[in-house]
């Protein structure tokens, strides 16, 4: 994936309705963000500035998604809240210049299982059978004594 920053300025005012706008966002045009290559939109605001973080798939998602149809009728509704060039949101590029990713938010890949084999159902078998394969109880075998070692003589002197 390729990362991609901007940012881009609201009119006095605008936040809110900005807000509202993105909180009902169109599914057909989050259809289109993903069939123009973005995988992901992260916005922060510092009133009235907008920074926006995205993962693409290639240079061209961005111009695909400004220049899509849909897009144009989503900037129809923004253009009064936001300060637009040519017909596209004035925004600012951002280069990357630092990443850090020490790997501890990922989520661990989840061990493979083996397939568990189907046991054919058993069969239920007769009540005289199960009688008969009980085991009997053991019996008890008398164990010879240990023979205890001789006792020597005491030694008289």
């Amino acid at each position: 994936m390729i990362r991609r920053a901007f940012t881009m300025r609201l009119k006095p005012g605008a936040m809110a309705e900005y807000r509202k706008h993105h909180d009902n966002i169109w599914a057909e045009l989050v259809a289109e963000v993903r069939r123009s290559g973005i995988a992901t939109i992260t916005t922060f605001e510092a009133d009235p500035v907008l920074f926006l973080f995205s993962e693409i798939t290639d240079e061209g998602a961005w111009n695909r998604l400004w220049t899509s149809d849909v897009h144009r009728r989503w900037g129809e509704v923004m253009e009064p809240l936001m300060h637009f060039k040519d017909g596209i949101v004035d925004f600012g590029a951002l280069r990357e210049i630092f990443r850090l990713d020490t790997g501890l938010g990922k989520a661990k890949k989840p061990a493979v299982k083996k397939a568990a084999k189907k046991k054919a159902p058993a069969k239920k078998k007769a009540p005289a059978m199960k009688a008969a394969k009980k085991k009997a109880p053991a019996k008890k075998v008398a164990k010879k004594p240990a023979k205890k070692p001789a006792k020597k003589a005491a030694r008289r002197k």
